[in-house]
């Protein structure tokens, strides 16, 4: 059913403010003011995970190096994530919005998307509930959020970021078309810098340019894509708030024969269940936020253990790197024999609403190509006839 035929929707938009950062600063006031970038140190190989506003400035962001950002912005405080204080954090708001609604989707661990139409019979309209959302946020916890309140999750989300940051933007189905029109193509969800090239290349710069677009050019720019993306572009969005409830997490596992203890062979099978969960997120078109690690002892003894990284990911490498950092680095084994093995992805997204700026670097463009690569191969030839090596991980 589309947007036009449906029962009107009031979906509200919540984005944490440079959360990492944010909680950082509440924690230590004397960070008030100073460029805080949360993330590896600019002596190691690791990247910023977030960067206040202040370091914004200086053109740091997410999904940098922490190396590049420190020549960027050689004052400002670097600090390592704290995820179980941002989780901890996390679960705060989302009691906030517990309190409104139970129609609740999680993007990730700073953003989530509220189905509040029912909800207006009890607390008053959607920019209404949106502002009392937002107060309590700032009064209850001492963050700021930016709000985007709209008929569909898209024009809730473009509408969050427009005014970024402590916003509060409201769009309505009759403005949203010539909200949009002015607007860059990029800000369309599933338009990452490769595509923008192409339609910009064709002299499609904005989205007023898209509806404008002939079917049959869009078309040949972007496949299949093209109807999906003219119906965005004329702020047309039937997708349903879907809570998290209903999509946890996608795992594989494997009970062994007989136990393994050697260390190579339980990276080997650690791989492929690596792999397997990352053909199916990316299959299910899904992103996920933290990777988990099960692993059971002769003795049926199980213990887990879970990463959360810094951004969603379906990539192959990330999530393999992942679960061996968790095997290899954090079982604390101690040479004992598994009897099980299993790998899962959690906090899910769609991949399509999560935040595009976490992407575009040249290592995850690659992996994607090589995942897109493998992919293919899977279909056409199966799920075992092709393996990727591991020997440049």
């Amino acid at each position: 059913m589309s947007d036009a035929t449906r029962k009107p929707r009031a979906i509200i938009h919540v984005d944490m403010d440079a959360f990492y950062a944010s909680v950082e600063v509440m924690d230590n006031p004397a960070l008030a003011g100073k460029p805080v970038i949360v993330g590896g140190t600019p002596e190691t190989r690791g990247v910023v995970a977030a960067a206040s506003y202040e370091a914004r400035k200086y053109g740091v962001h997410s999904a940098m190096s922490s190396h590049r950002a420190h020549k960027l912005c050689p004052h400002g405080v670097f600090i390592l994530p704290r995820m179980s204080r941002y989780v901890e954090i996390s679960r705060e708001i989302r009691h906030i919005f517990e309190a409104f609604t139970p129609l609740i989707e999680p993007i990730s661990i700073d953003e989530a998307f509220l189905d509040v139409t029912a909800s207006q019979a009890l607390f008053g309209s959607a920019p209404d509930i949106g502002r009392a959302i937002k107060r309590r946020i700032r009064d209850e916890i001492g963050l700021v959020a930016s709000i985007g309140v709209a008929p569909n999750k898209f024009l809730a989300k473009l509408a969050s970021d427009l005014e970024k940051p402590d916003g509060f933007v409201v769009i309505t189905q009759e403005e949203a078309e010539a909200r949009l029109a002015p607007l860059p193509v990029s800000r369309l969800w599933g338009v990452g810098k490769k595509t923008e090239a192409g339609l910009t290349a064709a002299g499609i710069h904005t989205i007023g340019d898209v509806v404008r677009a002939d079917h049959a050019r869009l078309e040949r720019l972007v496949g299949s894509y093209a109807p999906h993306m003219q119906e965005l572009a004329r702020g047309l969005d039937d997708r349903d708030v879907v809570p998290d409830a209903e999509a946890k997490s996608i795992g594989a596992e494997n009970t062994f024969p007989r136990d393994i203890g050697d260390a190579q062979a339980l990276r080997a099978e650690l791989d492929l269940l690596s792999e397997r969960v990352a053909e199916r997120a990316r299959d299910e078109r899904m992103v996920g936020h933290t990777v988990n690690l099960k692993a059971r002892y002769a003795d049926f003894t199980t213990v887990t253990r879970a990463i959360t990284l810094p951004a969603p990911t379906a990539e192959s490498v990330v999530i393999r790197g992942a679960a061996r950092l968790l095997l290899e680095g954090r079982l604390e084994r101690e040479g004992r024999a598994l009897r099980l093995l299993g790998v899962s992805l959690s906090n899910l997204s769609h991949a399509d609403e999560a935040s595009g700026d976490l992407f575009d670097t040249p290592r995850t463009t690659r992996n994607r190509t090589l995942d897109n690569v493998m992919d293919g191969l899977r279909r056409r030839f199966g799920a075992g006839a092709v393996r990727r090596g591991t020997k440049h991980d």
